[in-house]
């Protein structure tokens, strides 16, 4: 769940604003209430072996977001000792706990309709 969340911050810090529905919706009351995405959020098992796959095949296609995230991010304890972590080495060398893509849905469903829904 900790790498779900940090990849869901960094995707949507990353994305333009039209993928996110009216923000803020009021309530009745008055009281805001923060808007979510237009657009569906499907999570996948997948073994974390395949991780690798779907990030290399997904940075082949054009409009296609990617937040990764490398062990290394949960490994560290500050923003400096993961900048020097992921510096330092070759994207060969990482291993993926998790990914998100945003995109076209055609695209996406090529890379990772064959994986089973998380339930």
């Amino acid at each position: 769940m900790n790498v779900l969340g940090h990849l869901a911050v960094g995707i949507g810090y990353n994305i333009n604003d039209d993928m996110m529905g009216q923000n803020p919706i009021n309530d009745k009351s008055g009281v805001k209430h923060m808007g979510i995405s237009k657009y569906p959020f499907i999570t996948t098992k997948i073994k974390q072996g395949k991780i690798r796959n779907v990030i290399e095949e997904a940075r082949k296609r054009e409009g296609i977001a990617i937040a990764d995230y490398p062990k290394e991010m949960l490994e560290t304890s500050t923003d400096d000792e993961l900048i020097s972590e992921i510096s330092s080495k070759e994207e060969a060398q990482f291993e993926y706990l998790g990914c998100i893509l945003c995109g076209d849905a055609k695209q996406i469903n090529e890379i990772t309709g064959k994986f089973q829904l998380y339930n």
